[in-house]
């Protein structure tokens, strides 16, 4: 009779984990008479059982995960493993520096805001109705009026945002 040891956790499928998709963690753990599992994630317990599934992963569920294995004879904690759920850009928006009238010489500077896994590091900006960007980067400067919407992008996909408007004063 002894206690656990030699507790470890596997995570499956290895490598990427997109949105989505569903993974496993594994708990491992060698001990008599057999363990009790549960799964910590950041301090709570969020399950039971020396698999624990997550399936339609969200980025709500990245974080860092262990088991803890115990017996009547002791407990131990596996080391921490940390799920980082990779997704595309959204909740894309542009924000206006100012009021987004601007007097005729002058510019306005449009930032472009996004949520994504890596952080998107592209953008492109368009003037609506003209099939060619008309600039590139987080932030741009709008010289004349129009109706104005950025694309964000990261490996995994992209997404545009709403359109603004920006007016010169003659």
């Amino acid at each position: 009779m002894y206690p656990p040891k030699n507790v470890s956790v596997s995570i499956s499928p290895s490598g990427v984990i997109m949105k989505g998709d569903s993974v496993t963690l594994n708990c491992i753990s060698d001990s008599n008479p057999p363990a009790e599992i549960s799964w910590v994630k950041g301090g709570t317990i969020v399950g039971s059982g020396r698999i624990y599934n997550i399936s339609n992963i969200s980025s709500d569920d990245s974080g860092e995960y262990k088991c803890k294995s115990i017996n009547e004879h002791g407990e131990k904690y596996s080391d921490t493993v940390t799920l980082n759920v990779m997704y595309p850009p959204r909740n894309v928006s542009v924000l206006i520096n100012g009021s987004g009238v601007i007097v005729e010489g002058d510019s306005v500077t449009l930032n472009c805001i996004s949520d994504s896994n890596p952080p998107a590091l592209n953008f492109s900006w368009f003037k609506e109705n003209e099939p060619s960007a008309v600039g590139s980067g987080q932030s741009f400067s709008a010289l004349q009026s129009g109706r104005f919407y950025c694309q964000a992008h990261n490996q995994h996909g992209s997404q545009r945002s709403d359109a603004v408007t920006v007016s010169v004063k003659g």
